[in-house]
């Protein structure tokens, strides 16, 4: 844990999970089209791991000006941080593997920048630009208003039992060093 300690946390437990953190709840899944919309969102463990997110980038399409960040995200002068590259994708369309959300953390004055990839092909439907704007949602309501992204996906790209339900992720996190 960051602090080398005890850190408290909750897990929501009407999600599904993934290895890297994610929390994945499926909203809509359209029959006719055949596709699956999803909200996906930070599970607190990370932040119990990393420490406070202070900045959070996510991908959004490259002609997309409204997206575009500006200003430093709430950093200071004295926060010595890497310029944090921006996160875009062909279109709006996402690969497996692609880079979906960038988070910065601190804790005790140190930096660290965690790359969170997609965990399966996706169609951005929709960016939470508030966590981008106010990371503290992150903090503070991580599976409420810190969600980040909406996505689409064939429903034949996504399959539940890839991923873990609230008990498996649990017994995961029990198994971390």
């Amino acid at each position: 844990m960051a602090d080398g300690g005890y850190s408290e946390f909750s897990i929501a437990h009407d999600r599904m999970y993934t290895l890297e953190h994610l929390w994945l709840q499926v909203l809509d899944e359209d029959k006719d089209d055949g596709t699956t919309s999803i909200k996906i969102g930070i599970s607190e463990f990370l932040m119990a791991e990393y420490g406070e997110v202070i900045q959070a980038v996510l991908a959004r399409p490259r002609d997309e000006e409204e997206y575009k960040i500006e200003g430093d995200a709430g950093l200071s002068e004295d926060d010595e941080i890497d310029e944090i590259p921006a996160v875009s994708s062909d279109g709006d369309q996402i690969g497996v593997d692609d880079l979906l959300i960038i988070v910065t953390t601190k804790f005790d004055g140190e930096f660290d920048r965690i790359l969170i990839n997609a965990p399966f092909p996706c169609m951005i439907s929709e960016l939470n630009g508030h966590v981008e704007d106010n990371p503290d949602l992150l903090n503070e309501d991580a599976y409420g208003d810190g969600w980040c992204i909406i996505v689409k996906t064939q429903s034949s790209d996504f399959d539940v039992d890839q991923f873990l339900n609230k008990d498996e992720y649990i017994e995961m996190l029990n198994e971390l060093p």
